[in-house]
């Protein structure tokens, strides 16, 4: 699909941070995600681009993480590019920066600069290893991250090297989602306590290791066992992991329970032919089983047999798949905009739905709606170099 300007009707601001206005620093990864849910849920995220660009070189059209938002260009290296950052930081209620540790401070627009400022302002830092320790200054990608934090050793086969989860786990769940939760859980604070702000130190390295507390509560327990691929949740079991199917498609099993587990082996057509799944030595046995009457069948047949049944069972989509499954189609998990299928705002709010506004925000093109909403000084030069766009 093709990536066009929109321009249709400006839709109406919606969700539930509307008014909430952000400042983003540009950068790669987890920060433009993180302000890009904050988009997606209504609040005004101006976004902070350098004049050449920045980032992985990806036409800004595309870049789905860049939606919602309004762009200004500020050199931040000119003689006057850190004044505008400090005001906008004046009129915000949250900053968000993917920096390495210093280097906002040495650019003269770190937390004591802004809060300084403006004492409500909430300063997100985003990074993957964190503001201090002995890694704080090195470079690193997710990989890295979640590697040292055990996250990355529990994925993947036994007898094979642990398998990479993209960039999902560390950089997005591990970095964006705690960054966000961390900001307008600041936020909240800001408004409820004689308006202070504070700065949030979010990095990849806590986040990730914070999603694995129920792993390390079983592992204390005696529940798993501190080897990937030999445990109930990670591929040990025969009943949760993927199994091909005869065209070359997967299925996806999650029977834990008894019960679904019963449904399970009987839509397979095995549950008189297998050993117990109590029988823990026999489930090399038992895998064997399953995965020979799976490739019986294509994807599509073992769908339709499993489809009106709670056997937990499901296809493994492509993501050009995912968005007609009938399920999330009649969900609108996905949505067309400008052009491009993506994502929808999640989650969902009653009251105050997110809505899918603007395409993603073209460098520099809204200096001027951004300089009078915001009630700040005509744009410099560098900043009205792309064409001026609507936002509703």
């Amino acid at each position: 699909m093709t990536a066009t300007t929109s321009t249709a009707t400006p839709v109406p601001e919606h969700g539930p941070l509307t008014g909430v206005r952000v400042v983003e620093l540009a950068g790669i990864g987890p920060a433009p995600f993180a302000a890009m849910m904050l988009a997606d849920l209504g609040a005004d995220v101006v976004r902070v681009d350098r004049p050449g660009g920045s980032g992985f070189g990806i036409d800004p059209a595309y870049d789905l993480t860049n939606r919602n938002k309004r762009s200004v260009l500020i050199d931040l290296k000119a003689p006057g590019g850190p004044a505008r950052v400090l005001k906008l930081a004046e009129r915000a209620d949250i900053l968000i920066e993917g920096f390495r540790p210093g280097v906002a401070e040495r650019l003269g627009i770190g937390p004591d600069d802004c809060l300084a400022r403006n004492p409500r302002l909430v300063y997100g830092r985003m990074t993957g290893w964190g503001q201090d320790g002995p890694l704080a200054d090195r470079a690193g990608h997710d990989i890295a991250y979640i590697a040292v934090t055990g996250t990355l050793g529990m994925i993947g086969r036994e007898d094979e090297p642990p398998v990479v989860p993209a960039n999902l786990l560390g950089d997005y769940a591990g970095g964006s989602l705690y960054l966000v939760t961390g900001v307008l859980a600041a936020l909240h604070h800001a408004r409820s306590d004689g308006g202070r702000g504070q700065v949030v130190d979010a990095a990849v390295v806590d986040g990730a290791a914070h999603l694995a507390t129920m792993i390390h509560g079983m592992r204390a327990a005696g529940g798993w066992r501190d080897r990937r691929g030999v445990n109930l949740l990670d591929g040990g079991s025969p009943f949760y992991g993927c199994y091909e199917t005869s065209d070359g498609g997967h299925m996806a099993v999650g029977a834990l329970e008894q019960r679904f587990y019963d449904e399970f082996v009987r839509v397979l057509g095995i549950a008189d032919e297998i050993p117990s799944r109590r029988e823990v030595d026999r489930w090399d046995e038992l895998r064997a089983a399953v995965a020979d009457a799976f490739r019986t069948r294509t994807r599509a047949e073992w769908t339709a047999l499993f489809e009106d049944t709670d056997a937990c069972v499901a296809p493994v989509l492509s993501l050009g798949e995912a968005p007609v499954h009938p399920h999330l189609a009649a969900r609108g998990t996905f949505a067309e905009h400008g052009g491009i299928t993506q994502p929808a705002p999640a989650p969902r709010f009653s009251a105050t739905p997110g809505a899918l506004r603007t395409p993603p925000a073209v460098p520099g093109a809204d200096a001027a709606s951004v300089a009078r909403d915001w009630g700040l000084p005509d744009p410099a030069p560098e900043s009205a170099t792309a064409p001026e766009r609507p936002l509703p």
